[in-house]
């Protein structure tokens, strides 16, 4: 299998960075983008790309598409589609703070594309992106809500500059009937508190992917699976060895709520093991985390765009 070439694959590559030009807005340093009330912008992505020092907030990002997909035939067992555009990608910056947003795939969801070479025609890539050396990043408060891919923090599975980069944090976020990379973490150091997951669907592959040299610390989220979603379905081994958990909670099979051991649960069902030890603890958060059963009832009315307090 090779990639495609020809006229018509230097047409489609022609056109998207024809679509480049016309969706991309390139984010400066030293920026604050606040959203009025309603504020919605679709089809399109924020670069952050070596801007220092930058703040999203307030905003809904809708349906950013890409128009001319890419057909990679190595890409898994049979081939797959790719698109280009997150809505929001974040590379060689730091400083970064992305709150109280709304990501959206709107009436254009990646579930109602057609199948093309035996595969589901991917129009959108993730909601917000984390690469490049890209660090001190922050998403808070953000709603992800029926979304296919949503975050990626690490560029690729080579090491090279990445390493030691990539500290993020991603707390009080809603991850709302989402399928994939919440996040996928390569080499950082990511920390994951106080978010709730809401997940379903029989196309529901993971939660947080366990990358190459990554070190997520995972404390006090609360999941609420619905049918189909296990315990041991949350992690997901992309080549890590280990993912610190502690203070979790899940909601599942029509029981009472419980705490839940992610790292036992997916060493339950899945081999090799994972370790229980990333290797540090987080030292920048602004105030001590909530206990995981009290999640839901701060991150459901404030997470999202429109929610921000005034």
């Amino acid at each position: 299998m090779v990639p495609p070439t020809g006229a018509l694959e230097a047409a489609r590559v022609r056109s998207v960075a024809n679509q480049t030009r016309q969706t991309q807005i390139n984010v400066g340093p030293n920026t604050t983008i606040v959203g009025r009330h309603g504020a919605v912008l679709t089809g399109l992505t924020l670069m952050v790309d070596g801007a220092d020092n930058v703040i999203v907030r307030n905003l809904t990002f809708d349906d950013t598409r890409d128009c001319f997909p890419a057909w990679s035939p190595t890409d898994g067992a049979t081939g797959n589609w790719n698109s280009q555009y997150d809505q929001i990608s974040v590379r060689r910056s730091e400083h970064v703070w992305v709150d109280h947003n709304t990501f959206t795939d709107g009436d254009n969801p990646d579930s109602a594309q057609p199948v093309y070479f035996g595969r589901p025609y991917q129009v959108h890539d993730g909601s917000l992106d984390i690469t490049h050396t890209a660090s001190l990043v922050t998403a808070s408060y953000n709603r992800f809500t029926g979304r296919d891919k949503l975050m990626l923090i690490g560029s690729s599975n080579t090491v090279g500059p990445d390493v030691g980069r990539l500290k993020v944090t991603l707390h009080h976020n809603l991850f709302d009937r989402v399928l994939q990379r919440l996040p996928r973490v390569r080499f950082g150091q990511v920390d994951v508190y106080n978010n709730w997951y809401r997940l379903a669907g029989d196309d529901f592959a993971y939660a947080i992917g366990v990358g190459v040299q990554s070190a997520a610390y995972v404390e006090n989220n609360f999941f609420t699976l619905g049918v189909g979603v296990a315990s041991g379905d949350l992690l997901y081994d992309w080549g890590g060895t280990a993912v610190t958990t502690r203070g979790n909670w899940v909601d599942a099979d029509r029981a009472l709520p419980r705490p839940v051991d992610l790292v036992a649960a997916y060493n339950a069902t899945h081999d090799p093991d994972l370790g229980g030890d990333a290797g540090w603890t987080p030292t920048l958060r602004a105030s001590p985390a909530v206990p995981a059963p009290l999640v839901p009832l701060v991150v459901g009315p404030l997470a999202g765009a429109g929610r921000l307090p005034l």
